[in-house]
């Protein structure tokens, strides 16, 4: 159910008129934080005599923000000057509120707020709001009466002592930019993204914004190199006004380095939960199979089964199906398959699959019936105020379905995560889908910088990346470093099981905090963050720099003794080591370069001897074929073999394996059931496969068969299936299939050249079925233009014969031409096809031809979806 943002919880509000002076006479107003404090925050706005706005920040006797300008130009009045204060209103906001995600799930927050009222032209009011609070100072504008026209301009600006350190990223529209280190007036000339960092004396100040929705535009941090003023850019040249204007909230997080590392000021001035019952909304650990093979492993049910497996077995929530899977059927079957294993599924989707209303009903309305958990929404790649609008929508619409979201090509947070606490994580970081060389500075800023502001979905554990900057603990630790709340975590099945200490720790390591703590760090440097988790701390420390021991002081911790395990970097591979510890104690880590820890610590028990807790988790099966891929004429028979097995340590009962035959066929099997496997045995069944008389030639069927089986889980059987494929080809006499012959020469646009699927990634043998127009195809070969395929004839073959296609998986997109050449000379072509069109058949005379080419080129809109298919490209035998 969703509900209306709620009003603040306000204490007394007073109203003082302006004192009795000159119009152009300088005037100012102090708002400082509730809370009384030798570092206390202190906002002062000031006017000056032509009328213009300035608010600058101390902390404590230290301006850490200079008088910098406030104010906005409309369309209809310019009020950023000639403004006439005419009242002030001050009141105490204080809030508690529950958070889905994040570093604390309980937040309250204490601030004071003053409005202070102004008349600039035409008589035109405009409300300058300022809060306070013990870790931020924040101001927008409100304009009650101007219900139309557009914004043009704001004058906002931040202005920091000119030798601050920054730590900047250049703007990007999806927040995927590398960190700069550099000073407040030496950053180079363009703009700037939120969150921006600077260390000013012994404050940091870290600026950002909160609120951002439809009614508005995103904003940017423009700079002149030499100047030490930051200026507000919106996203758009103009801003609509729908109606009285309330803008976002210009924000600066100020405190000490640990204070604005674990505050949660921008979700704290955010509008309240948009949803009453949030009891759906369960954060998790996401087995993410895009690094482990792209589109091809998205396109794959039994790949993406694996990944369910995986999870179902280590106890991870969920699975992510990524781009790659629209176009096949399955999706329901895998929602199916996980969850009878506990696993639940999230699937990816592209934004403009969702920018209309009847997109939405109907794709949302579908995820619902498949039962998908949430949506992975993609390349949104804008902060215009049409896209925050879409924003608005489909937040809506996702907490109507009651599906949960990740944002990627984003974004930052914004307080969008307490406004509408089904978004889970957002990416706006530039994250390990660039590469395993990653930025040692962009790791150890990241603490510090974006994921002050929310849940960031960095995506760690892509060990299978070669070049990694990090050690492997520094990259383990990432999932405690890195706050999301989903932890999307990026592995390779066989990157995971080669490390079993990386496996033990993720199964314990939750994704919600009950509290978090910078325990030590500075940007650029290192982080060592503890994060408890009911009973538990859990520490994870990266470094960037030489080899040294960590000395981390404990004063976290509760009273007693603490066991605390630690997993290091070793000489050959990780190494757990024990402590016994209490308070007062430092714990010594030595880690290498680039290094870094993690570790777990509960309360000390007598014999006890790990923080671990035990894992639900189900034993993967196997489920094979032999051959898994079968050729029969018509009234043919052939034979296959099966081998099915459980990795468990209790007995699998009541096991049998049934066979969906396709009509006209039969399938007659042995040894196909069995009462209970012991660990290590296997159900070895073989089935007869018998082809109707008058089976069609060139086509074919995939065919099911399934294990059926029952395991103990939670002192309850639990009943699982596990399926695998045969797939039956009925193949036309007196042909050769092209994909079965030889190449004389290849060349590919993308990867290899794949036999009998649609083209993959860049391994051979990772493409998908092969489908054209809806139409499956069993035989042929798939490309990527610009492409090239030949094979030696020597005169055995009097005709060629295929059907040529943009293959399905890329949709509409794609724009290609065929071109069969014999001998070097062009004997076939066809016009321009793109994924709209129907497959067409090419026929043509090879008599006495040496050598055929296949070509395939670009249709003349570039080559990024120029999937194409040659199907059953077959050549017909002389004689």
């Amino acid at each position: 159910m969703l509900v209306p943002a709620l009003a603040a919880t306000l204490g007394l509000a007073t109203l003082t008129a302006p004192a009795a002076q000159a119009e152009d006479q300088p005037q100012s107003w102090t708002v400082s934080q509730p809370l009384a404090s030798g570092q206390a925050l202190t906002a002062t706005v000031a006017l000056n005599a032509s009328g213009e706005l300035s608010l600058g920040v101390r902390r404590g006797s230290t301006t850490v923000l200079e008088p910098a300008p406030v104010g906005l130009v409309t369309s209809q009045a310019d009020l950023s000057t000639g403004l006439r204060p005419t009242g002030r209103s001050d009141k105490l906001v204080e809030e508690t509120y529950q958070a889905t995600t994040g570093k604390r799930l309980k937040r309250s927050t204490s601030m004071n707020e003053t409005r202070l009222s102004f008349t600039g032209a035409h008589d035109t009011p405009i409300d300058l709001v300022v809060r306070v609070s013990d870790d931020g100072v924040a101001y927008r504008y409100d304009l009650p009466t101007t219900t139309s026209g557009t914004v043009s301009q704001e004058k906002s600006a931040f202005q920091l002592p000119a030798n601050a350190t920054a730590w900047l990223t250049k703007y990007g529209v999806n927040h995927e930019e590398h960190h700069t280190e550099t000073t407040a007036v030496n950053a180079a000339t363009g703009s700037f993204g939120y969150p921006a960092l600077f260390h000013v004396q012994d404050s940091y100040v870290l600026l950002s914004e909160s609120g951002v929705n439809g009614s508005y535009a995103g904003s940017q941090l423009a700079h002149t190199s030499g100047s030490n003023r930051y200026t507000l850019k919106l996203s758009d040249d103009d801003v609509d006004i729908n109606g009285p204007l309330t803008t976002p909230w210009r924000a600066a997080i100020v405190g000490d380095l640990a204070s604005v590392t674990e505050s949660t000021f921008t979700d704290d001035i955010a509008p309240a939960s948009r949803i009453s019952d949030t009891s759906w909304i369960k954060p998790g650990k996401v087995a993410w199979s895009w690094l482990a093979g792209g589109h091809s492993v998205q396109a794959s049910l039994a790949a993406q089964q694996s990944f369910v497996d995986y999870s179902a077995q280590h106890g991870w929530e969920y699975s992510l199906v990524d781009d790659g899977w629209k176009g096949q059927t399955w999706m329901p079957d895998l929602v199916r398959y996980g969850a009878q294993r506990g696993v639940k599924i999230m699937a990816w989707i592209h934004w403009t699959d969702l920018d209309t209303e009847a997109e939405r009903d109907t794709v949302l309305t579908q995820m619902n019936e498949w039962g998908v958990s949430g949506l992975k929404i993609d390349f949104m790649d804008s902060e215009s105020q049409s896209r925050f609008q879409w924003y608005d929508e489909i937040l809506k619409a996702t907490a109507e379905h009651k599906l949960m979201v990740n944002f990627h090509g984003s974004t930052i947070p914004n307080g969008i995560q307490r406004t509408w606490p089904h978004v889970i994580t957002l990416e706006a970081v530039r994250g390990a889908e660039y590469g395993g060389s990653h930025s040692l500075t962009d790791l150890t800023t990241n603490p510090f910088t974006r994921n002050v502001v929310g849940s960031m979905d960095y995506t760690p554990m892509d060990f299978q990346q070669g070049g990694h900057t990090n050690s492997e603990a520094a990259e383990l630790a990432l999932s405690v470093v890195y706050e999301s709340g989903f932890q999307n975590l990026a592995g390779t099945l066989s990157a995971y099981r080669a490390r079993p200490e990386v496996e033990r720790f993720l199964e314990q390591v939750p994704t919600v905090w009950n509290d978090s703590k910078l325990v030590s760090g500075l940007p650029g440097q290192g982080a060592t963050f503890a994060r408890r988790s009911a009973n538990r701390w859990f520490l994870g420390s990266i470094s960037s720099g030489g080899a040294h021991t960590e000395q981390v002081p404990l004063g976290f911790l509760g009273g007693g003794e603490w066991l605390v395990e630690t997993v290091r970097d070793g000489s050959d591979g990780l190494v757990r080591e024990s402590h016994t510890v209490k308070r007062s104690d430092t714990l010594s880590v030595p880690v290498p370069a680039n290094g870094g820890f993690v570790a777990i610590a509960c309360h000390a028990k007598p014999g006890q001897t790990t923080c671990d807790k035990a894992v639900d988790g189900l034993p993967p099966a196997s489920f094979t074929l032999t051959p898994d891929k079968v050729e029969i004429e018509p009234g043919a028979t052939a034979e296959v073999k099966g081998r099915f097995t459980v990795d468990s340590q209790v007995p699998v009962t009541d096991v049998s394996i049934t066979a969906d035959a396709p009509a006209g066929w039969t399938i007659t099997g042995t040894g196909t059931s069995a009462d209970s496997l012991a660990e290590g045995e296997a159900l070895t069944p073989t089935w007869t496969i018998t082809a109707p008389a008058d089976a069609t030639v060139n086509t074919g069927t995939d065919v099911s068969l399934t294990a059926t089986y029952s395991v103990e889980r939670k002192g309850k059987d639990a009943t699982l299936t596990k399926e695998s494929k045969l797939r039956l080809f009925v193949p036309e006499p007196g042909v050769d299939y092209v994909s079965a012959l030889p190449f004389a020469a290849e060349s590919n646009g993308w990867g290899p050249v794949e036999r009998d699927t649609s083209n993959g990634e860049n391994s051979r043998g990772d493409g998908s079925p092969m489908q054209i127009a809806g139409d499956r195809y069993y035989k042929g070969l798939g490309t990527h233009a610009s492409s090239s395929v030949s094979v030696q004839l020597d005169g055995r073959y009097t005709r060629f014969i295929t059907q040529v296609g943009v293959d399905d998986e890329v949709g509409s997109n794609g724009a290609v031409a065929f071109e069969v050449v014999a001998d070097g000379k062009v004997i076939a072509t066809t016009p321009v096809l793109t994924g709209d069109d129907q497959a067409l058949t090419i026929d043509v005379d090879v008599t006495s031809a040496q050598q055929l080419t296949l070509r395939v080129t670009d249709g003349g809109n570039g080559i990024n979806h120029d999937h194409a298919d040659w199907a059953n490209a077959r050549l017909v035998l002389a004689g």
